[in-house]
């Protein structure tokens, strides 16, 4: 088997915003980070050319799941990585791939790592946090700025709507940064990796109405909070929660624009009497 087949000149395709991490360093950092253990489920998105795969599986990893979308690289992977009975390629969409049905079959929660393909990144997060009960923590790489947006706390440039999104359900712990040289072909930015450690509960009890306020809220960054939630929620609504209306939206931490979200929930109907 020639083991190297994987890694000198893959084919890559455009339209998957392909970049092929190959540094030994940077994939030894990012499988410690990891620390897998005896029986952990771990699903890797986007193996490309396969040398994560292939340190994660010389570690000892027991049971891996990849998931990848190029056909080409797809096939290779299973060739070369067929000697490994814990290893399950699984040729599809990561947008569309049914993680919660995943854990079900592998028997409990998930650990996600990966280099997330940078033109899908945001939307394939929040794919897999609408099965935020099915995973465990997701190790994951980056466009240094989205990572960034990520971790932001309130005040800070960074901080906004992708912030405050991901706040209820994980923790962020920012880990190390990539230089564009680790990847073949190298891309035009840095890097960085996360681990977003899902709660085991949401931080607060999400109010149906979150996603619409934050998303009023941030759409115009330079606007008081008055102002960006017109039409949204009223002012005595933003008084009642405590709120300043004159202060700008990146000022508030994620509990308070929930807090809004809230007000705006219909009022539990009283049972009728008989």
């Amino acid at each position: 088997m020639n083991r190297d087949r994987l890694h000198d000149r893959p084919p890559r395709r455009k339209r998957f915003g392909q970049h092929f991490l190959h540094d030994p360093a940077v994939l030894a950092n990012i499988v410690s980070a990891l620390d897998p253990q005896p029986g952990d489920r771990i699903v890797e998105i986007g193996p490309g050319a396969g040398a994560l795969t292939r340190m994660l599986l010389d570690a000892g990893v027991e049971r891996l799941d990849a998931i990848e979308i190029d056909r080409d690289l797809a096939q290779l992977l299973r060739t070369e990585l067929a000697s490994h009975e814990g290893f399950v390629l699984h040729q599809d969409d990561a947008l569309d791939f049914d993680i919660a049905a995943l854990a079900r079959a592998r028997g409990g929660r998930l650990r996600i790592i990966g280099n997330l393909p940078y033109n899908i990144s945001t939307p394939l997060l929040f794919h897999l946090l609408d099965s935020a009960a099915s995973i465990q923590d997701m190790h994951v790489m980056l466009q240094r700025e989205v990572a960034a947006r990520i971790a932001a706390a309130p005040g800070e440039s960074q901080y906004g709507r992708l912030t405050v999104m991901l706040a209820p359900w994980v923790q962020v712990e920012e880990l190390f940064e990539v230089g564009p040289g680790a990847f073949r072909p190298p891309p035009r930015v840095w890097s960085a990796v996360l681990r977003l450690s899902v709660r085991p509960e949401p931080a607060f009890p999400v109010s149906p109405n979150f996603a619409r306020v934050v998303s009023a809220a941030f759409s115009h960054r330079r606007k008081t909070l008055r102002n960006a939630l017109r039409g949204v929620v009223d002012l005595s609504r933003i008084e009642a929660c405590g709120l300043d209306p004159g202060a700008r939206p990146e000022t508030f931490a994620p509990a308070a624009f929930n807090a809004l979200a809230l007000s705006l929930d219909p009022l539990p109907t009283a049972p009728l009497l008989s």
